[in-house]
């Protein structure tokens, strides 16, 4: 697959994410955590398996043959990191998740330096850290030692455990070459869902929800939970998982975006952070020249 085109998926990934932010803040002060995770993913569960069918037509025996890596990866990347995602909203301030999700680039490369023994150059270090400056200036408008002056609650610690199981999600993800992107995806979330459902319908669903609330619900049953994780999975296949990890601080850009559009301001230290992300998002996704078969092994 081209760089170009691995890049764009990369892109798009983070673009729907962002709105999950968004909708998913609405959402949750109608939905508990739990119902929320459930409900996303009984809404996308029926457009991934006809999709799979439909693009990939698998030979669905081979594919459920790894479900015990397709159930692992359902409990961190289907149940856990939304279920952690929602709760902590439901505690912290969305500028102190924010923060804490941009520690998730950095703990990707370090764990898959550590893990899958990728390499760390030096251009992809520099990359890292100028998008992380981005995204702090960004989240603490030009105020850098604001970082120093947040107190961390039960929520930030939450979303700490959320970016962890990501973490190890994406590296997981890595071990599923051989199975097409969209059936394993659509098994994960089955497989996920069987285990959320007791607990999410034993919780008392809420059906009683506002027009914004349904708006919401169906944005994230459809785009974050299909769209990005098709376009996650698919890079993964192509790219380092470290190099991955650098574009999920496009989230706090693309959430600033989003926000324009919706009718809030951007000041010039946001835009001057998002343009820095980008910087470093281009750096991190350069390879060395000196080493073309790198290139035809990671693209």
């Amino acid at each position: 697959m081209k760089k170009s085109i691995v890049i764009l998926f990369l892109i798009l990934a983070n673009l729907f994410w962002a709105g999950n932010y968004i909708f998913g803040k609405y959402v949750v002060t109608e939905l508990s955590p739990i119902q929320l995770t459930f409900t996303r993913w009984l809404i996308a569960v029926f457009l991934l398996f006809p999709l799979a069918q439909w693009i990939e037509k698998p030979d669905w025996k081979s594919v459920w043959k790894a479900w015990k890596l397709l159930l692992v990866m359902g409990v961190l990347g289907i149940i856990s990191y939304n279920f952690f995602l929602y709760w902590a909203l439901t505690y912290t301030t969305s500028m102190n998740a924010a923060l804490v999700n941009s520690m998730n680039p950095a703990l990707i490369v370090l764990f898959s330096a550590l893990l899958l023994k990728e390499k760390i150059s030096s251009l992809h270090s520099l990359g890292l850290i100028i998008s992380l400056f981005g995204v702090l200036l960004v989240l603490t408008k030009g105020h850098l030692l604001d970082i120093f002056q947040l107190t961390y609650n039960k929520g930030d610690l939450l979303m700490i455990l959320a970016i962890l199981v990501w973490t190890f999600y994406s590296i997981i993800g890595k071990k599923l070459k051989n199975i097409p992107i969209i059936s394993a995806t659509a098994v994960s979330v089955f497989l996920g869902l069987i285990l959320i459902a007791p607990f999410a319908i034993g919780s008392g669903m809420n059906l009683d929800l506002s027009s914004k609330a349904i708006i919401g619900l169906l944005y994230i049953g459809i785009f974050p939970s299909v769209g990005s994780f098709i376009f996650w999975n698919i890079s993964l296949r192509h790219i380092n998982a470290g190099q991955a990890g650098i574009y999920l601080n496009l989230i706090a850009v693309f959430t600033a975006i989003l926000n324009l559009i919706l009718g809030h301001a951007i000041t010039t230290i946001q835009t001057l952070g998002g343009l820095l992300v980008f910087l470093g998002v281009y750096l991190t996704s350069k390879k060395k020249k000196a080493d073309p078969s790198a290139v035809t092994k990671n693209m």
